[in-house]
């Protein structure tokens, strides 16, 4: 396995610093300088950028997030930690627990032995404690393969050939070597998103390979592919979580495991469990995972998005795993067995017009004006009119029947979703972390119902009002029941955005949907208002 992943990124990396060296080579000969200066001013920024990242991520992590690296998390937890530290010769990393019931974890550093491993209150909480250590070798699997060193110096690449395009892109035009210059910062662009795209398929291979290693690791596929379904898809299934006491009342926090004192977390232990899981039934479960994967499966959005992600498609993460199962006497976690009934093209294709309308009436209208100046603004009001045409399309399908009372479970089955078509709904639920989990910074919101949580979008017309609402008002929510009107949109991610949200009686709206109403109905008028007088 390492081999594999040695030599693929290895390669990758070569036709990176191939696509650099001919950009730089490029520059060093027009400023007559030599090729080495070109070499060592790369090398430079490596070497800054490498030692100098973690160091800011610690202040970062240390700030903004009120990570505890003094935390002690619970003994099998630490163990098995140290038994692959043992095993791989490395020194046992710096943990960090951020006190966020949000699922999340993940790793930085340099190298092997000053990694940082960080995981929120909400891994330990949600997931069994198999489910704990898969997530846990997950990260540990990142160590492994040194994906910090790996990663840090291949988007190097993408980061210089952005600074030689803007160095460049402004040369004059009159000079023959500046001629030469702006050909250069051409090239160099399209280089930078070529790069870019390479890096994140690079990225989501070392996820593959992650997983791999969880999976060697902990001999239990399965149980990986569980806690996927959890964080990713933000299900409840079939599986019994570990309950965790967070005494902020302690000086040193500790993070305890249910075995040692019982459950204090925001639950009762009576209760906690049937909150947690929806259900212990495992076809029932497997069919809520079908269902959650028909979207990734199906819709072209999908395919769009993971280009554009770190991370794969977690239908193809979980398909994956599942053909390792039968390597440790398990049944595979799961086949995607359904048929689809309908295309999704034509969708995925009146989207794509309604989400780039704005940019396409732009360029008909410039066009149009070139022809006759004398028509500018009926032009612009046409391109007006079909911009809030097309935008009223989306607007009306996913308004159809109103916010309708929907669990996570149900609306992750949706199909017929994109960040551009929404599904208005009505959501009641316990908020158990931010958006971001921990950041003092973040607005938004994860919320969990009976059978799963999902991602809130709290999005306010203004930058400001978001950040203050944040900082002062964002804990009043948490650990909080609260009634939330919105549309749930994935793009990938499943998500929310709120238009209202009711807590002990009181609501807050968001007015952004109101004033994007306003604003297209000040536009309409307008629009009419040129035509009428052009004629």
């Amino acid at each position: 396995m390492k081999k594999n992943l040695f030599g693929i990124s290895t390669l990758t990396l070569v036709g990176l610093y191939a696509l650099l060296s001919v950009v730089v080579l490029g520059v060093c000969l027009i400023i007559d300088l030599p090729v080495l200066y070109g070499i060592i001013f790369s090398i430079i920024v490596l070497i800054l950028q490498f030692l100098l990242a973690p160091i800011f991520t610690d202040l970062t992590m240390k700030w903004f997030y009120k990570t505890d690296f003094n935390a002690e998390i619970p003994v099998y937890l630490k163990d098995f930690i140290q038994g692959v530290c043992d095993k791989e010769g490395f020194k046992y990393p710096k943990v960090g627990v951020i006190y966020d019931k949000a699922p999340n974890a993940f790793t930085y550093g340099r190298f092997k032995n000053d990694a940082r491993l960080v995981i929120t209150q909400g891994i330990l909480e949600m997931l069994s404690e198999d489910e704990v250590k898969s997530v846990v070798g997950h990260e540990l699997g990142h160590i492994v393969h040194m994906d910090m060193l790996f990663m840090t110096v291949a988007q190097l690449v993408p980061l210089i050939l952005y600074f030689l395009y803007t160095v460049l892109k402004d040369s004059d035009s009159n000079d023959k070597d500046d001629n030469y210059g702006q050909l250069i910062a051409i090239i160099a662009y399209v280089l930078y998103i070529v790069s870019q795209y390479i890096i994140l398929w690079l990225s989501r291979t070392r996820e593959y390979y992650a997983d791999q290693y969880s999976i060697e690791t902990t001999k239990n596929p399965n149980s990986l592919a569980s806690s996927l379904v959890k964080i990713g898809f933000g299900l409840s299934i079939g599986t019994e979580p570990v309950e965790l006491e967070n005494d902020k009342k302690n000086k040193n926090k500790k993070v305890h495991s249910v075995k040692d004192i019982g459950a204090l977390g925001i639950f009762d232990s009576k209760t906690s469990k049937s909150l947690v899981v929806s259900t212990n039934n495992n076809i029932d479960d497997k069919q809520s995972i079908k269902n959650a994967m028909k979207w990734e499966m199906w819709n072209p959005w999908a395919f769009i998005y993971e280009l554009s992600s770190t991370h794969p498609l977690i239908s193809k993460r979980l398909l994956e795993i599942s053909k390792y199962s039968k390597n440790y006497n398990q049944e595979p976690y799961i086949t995607f067995d359904l048929k689809k009934e309908e295309s999704y093209m034509d969708d995925f294709l009146l989207e794509v017009l309604i989400k780039y309308s704005p940019l396409v009436v732009v360029l008909i209208t410039i066009l149009l004006c070139l022809v006759n100046q004398n028509n500018i603004m009926m032009f612009i009001g046409i391109g007006g009119l079909i911009t809030v045409a097309l935008s009223y399309i989306g607007f009306l399908r996913s308004h159809k029947g109103g916010y309708q009372k929907r669990t996570i479970r149900d609306l992750l089955g949706e199909v017929k979703v994109s960040g551009v078509t929404s599904i208005p709904c009505e959501l009641e639920g316990t908020v158990i972390g931010k958006g971001d989990p921990g950041c003092i910074f973040s607005e938004d919101f994860t919320l969990k119902d009976e059978t799963g949580i999902i991602f809130l979008d709290y999005n306010q017309p203004m930058f400001i009002l978001n950040k203050i609402f944040a900082l002062f008002k964002s804990h009043q929510y948490i650990d909080k029941t609260i009634k939330v009107k919105g549309w749930y949109r994935r793009s990938p991610v499943p998500y929310v955005e709120i238009y209202e949200m009711e807590i002990e009686g009181k609501k807050k709206k968001i007015f952004t949907y109101g004033l994007s109403k306003a604003l297209y109905l000040i536009l309409f008028i307008a629009c009419i208002v040129v035509l009428i007088s052009s004629f």
